[in-house]
């Protein structure tokens, strides 16, 4: 499609950002994320340093093939759309993970663009979860794990490992598909 054709340039950049399905050639690779295309709620939890609840809100979050089918893209967006209006502003982060077969693992790239920030991962699928792991300039060490992971609902976490191998839990976000209309 040209945007000469009638369509706006925002019409031709998602037709070809968003895609039906993974490229056959990486469905199996990518059969970990499969479950978690498709729209969530979410109910989002933040903690501080000592464990103590500071904020909870309303979220959502998007995934989705893209890239011709050759990697997975999501969207979160935290308060939620809905929750804005009395939750204030907070943050859309992208995620785009591409499968390395060298890795046999997924390369991942986070981007917050209201603090302007990125976070490379590199993530694995586990018997019961989805682990990726960063190592930033901000801390020893972050995770980001899906567990319980089902086609109704999953568990996500953030969490940071100090240099004594202590772990500091600072998201946690529970999900669960939208009611359809």
């Amino acid at each position: 499609m040209r945007v000469t054709d009638g369509a706006t340039a925002a019409e031709v950049f998602a037709g070809l950002m968003v895609s039906d399905g993974p490229r056959d050639e990486y469905e199996k690779a990518f059969e970990p994320f499969a479950p978690l295309i498709g729209s969530w709620d979410l109910d989002v939890t933040w903690y501080d340093d000592d464990g103590n609840l500071t904020r909870q809100t309303k979220g959502e979050w998007h995934f989705a093939w893209v890239l011709d089918g050759r990697a997975v893209a999501d969207i979160w967006i935290t308060p939620s759309r809905a929750a804005r209006a009395t939750d204030g502003d907070g943050e859309w982060g992208l995620s785009i993970r591409i499968h390395d077969p060298e890795l046999d693992a997924f390369r991942s790239t986070w981007m917050g663009p209201k603090a302007a920030f990125v976070m490379t991962f590199i993530a694995r699928a586990e018997a019961d979860s989805i682990r990726l792991e960063s190592r930033e300039p901000l801390a020893t060490k972050t995770r980001w794990i899906f567990t319980g992971i089902t086609e109704t609902g999953f568990h996500w976490r953030n969490e940071d490992e100090d240099a004594d191998g202590n772990i500091i839990v600072r998201q946690r976000f529970v999900a669960t598909r939208p009611a359809q209309p």
